[in-house]
């Protein structure tokens, strides 16, 4: 192997790393040996920040200490504990805090958007999405298309790759909204497709839905905190996430929603209404008469789950002290690294299905392996935590926040070895 990308490097870039010192402020899970696992698995859930524990112990101090008064009192009281979210969440996503808001799941947060933005005609009733979606949106949006009366049979447009490819060419899909968009109502585009890894343009897939009339939404489960997102500036209509992969906020932690601010007062736009997005000045007189908030926050249903809230608090000070722009320097600078090495040690044995382009990927790699089943069982046996997706992939995601060239250096060294005895 060329010494040129060996341990040394790995071991100088991390040396040279000026976001090193974060991984010590993450808890990494161990081997049965005490040592640290090497986890390329923050794509399906995110390592928990050890400040996490401090700010739950705080709510649960609250709770203990007051009762309902911490509603209203405390440091963080908790009536508008969301609020304390929401700079740092307009930062990481390039958003203006008036466009989102941390609330509910990145389903539910689905469907509620989509009343808003889904509002099919006879003419324009189709929604396009990508034919490998994640299940939770393709059953999402199937639901929706048949609540409004159509069959998904007729109304669900799906963009393929083509034979023998992938990823789906940008060119391909844009050309496909320029064909169809007149009868398309709704755009739902990933930041990341999930099993291959490819990041997409979002600005070009909205310049294209909205010359066609077609509103443009994103859901953002794989992009939000592992790419440099200016979704302000994008004009999508909307965007969804959820905060548990890149964002470390936890298992099922709570999730957010992006709403552009041309639809800030937009109170015409149809919606299922709660409690929490009525105007806050009136919220508690409990008026019978629905007062929606301006912005993001008035597609809210309910007041938020605190404890859930309170891990994404302590993740956004780590985003926040790093900054996105120097994390995604690193990220492609690791993702790179693994490509390398991949490329060098294990070409002939691995299909890489993630784009070469760096701008076509965030930090996830996906690999094809034949009978790759009992090499990820073999690989976590190691400690190295990383994802399997049937039929033959394994998805290895460095994330800029918490590993090192080291872990990648390591991870490859360790296939390389199993691939020759499989």
């Amino acid at each position: 192997m060329s010494s040129s990308i060996g341990k040394a490097l790995a071991e100088r870039l991390d040396r040279e790393d000026p976001l090193g010192a974060f991984r010590e402020r993450f808890h990494i899970p161990k081997r049965e040996n005490g040592e640290d696992e090497i986890y390329f698995c923050g794509n399906s859930l995110g390592l928990q920040p050890k400040s996490a524990r401090r700010y739950v112990e705080e709510v649960l101090e609250a709770w203990a200490r007051m009762g309902a008064r911490g509603h209203f009192e405390g440091d963080r009281p908790w009536l508008p504990y969301h609020e304390f979210a929401t700079e740092k969440l307009a930062r990481l996503i390039g958003a203006l805090p008036s466009e989102v808001a941390a609330m509910n799941s990145l389903t539910a947060n689905l469907h509620l958007l989509m009343v808003s933005f889904y509002r099919p005609t006879p003419e324009r009733h189709k929604i396009l999405i990508e034919a490998h979606a994640f299940p939770s949106d393709r059953y999402a949006v199937e639901s929706q298309i048949r609540f409004h009366g159509f069959d998904p049979d007729g109304s669900l447009i799906q963009a393929e790759t083509r034979q023998g490819e992938s990823i789906i060419r940008m060119d391909d899909l844009l050309q496909l909204v320029d064909r169809e968009g007149e009868s398309i109502a709704l755009i739902l585009w990933p930041g990341v497709q999930f099993y291959t890894g490819q990041a997409f343009a979002l600005e070009k897939i909205v310049e294209a839905g909205h010359r066609k009339g077609c509103a443009v939404g994103f859901d953002l489960a794989h992009a939000a905190g592992n790419l440099v997102l200016n979704l302000h500036d994008s004009k999508a209509d909307f965007a969804v996430w959820c905060s548990y992969k890149y964002l470390n906020a936890g298992p099922g932690s709570v999730a957010g929603c992006f709403v552009h601010e041309r639809h800030a007062r937009r109170f015409d736009l149809p919606r299922f209404a709660g409690w929490w997005g009525h105007d806050k000045s009136t919220r508690f007189a409990m008026p019978p008469r629905f007062n929606p908030l301006p912005g993001a926050e008035g597609w809210q249903l309910s007041n938020p789950p605190i404890l859930s809230l309170a891990p994404l608090l302590a993740s956004l000070d780590l985003f926040d002290a790093a900054g996105m722009e120097a994390l995604r320097a690193k990220s492609e600078k690791l993702t790179g690294y693994l490509e390398r090495l991949l490329i060098e040690r294990c070409d002939d044995k691995v299909a890489i299905l993630t784009p070469a382009q760096p701008a076509e990927r965030g930090c996830q790699l996906s690999i094809r392996l034949q009978d790759g089943k009992p090499i990820h069982e073999g690989l976590m046996a190691a400690g190295i935590a990383c994802d399997w997706r049937g039929p033959d992939v394994i998805r290895l995601a460095p994330v800029p926040l918490y590993n090192r060239f080291g872990d990648v250096f390591d991870v490859v060294e360790r296939l390389e070895r199993m691939l020759e005895h499989a």
